[in-house]
């Protein structure tokens, strides 16, 4: 290997000022960049395929869950053709389908357990009246 040495001004990307001066504006300081372009990002389409078969197994309230379930498979089969905009749209269609199957349900379980609660207490009440009833005809007050 020969013994090359740069001088002062050969030395690349150096820029050389005394004692922190300023630059003298003849002086132009270009440093080369390189910007990697990747491919384009797009952000990421969420189909709700998870959240759509639990609802079809768990909770399938008037088949909003199976209907969330096929707008689910629709909105995968949009993305991998490379439809984003369709595959956006079934999958806002899979969410709110999602939602209101989900609300609906714990609605649904939130009355059955009031009606539960209000029949016991209900069947409470008429056996304490009963019980009082055959008590007091046992002592005799009872006609």
């Amino acid at each position: 290997m020969e013994n090359f040495q740069y001088t002062r001004d050969n030395v690349p990307l150096q820029i050389q000022t005394n004692n922190y001066e300023r630059l003298r504006e003849d002086q132009v300081v270009c440093s080369p960049a390189v910007v990697n372009m990747g491919p384009p990002i797009y952000p990421q389409v969420r189909d709700h395929i998870v959240w759509s078969v639990f609802n079809t197994i768990y909770m399938n309230f008037c088949c909003l869950g199976f209907a969330a379930l096929v707008f689910s498979i629709k909105s995968r089969d949009r993305k991998v053709v490379g439809d984003l905009e369709g595959a956006r749209h079934y999958g806002s269609t899979a969410r709110c389908l999602n939602v209101t199957a989900l609300v609906l349900t714990i609605l649904t379980f939130l009355i059955m357990i009031i009606l539960l609660a209000v029949g016991v207490l209900q069947i409470y009440s008429i056996a304490k009246q009963e019980a009082q009833n055959q008590h007091n005809l046992f002592q005799g007050n009872g006609k």
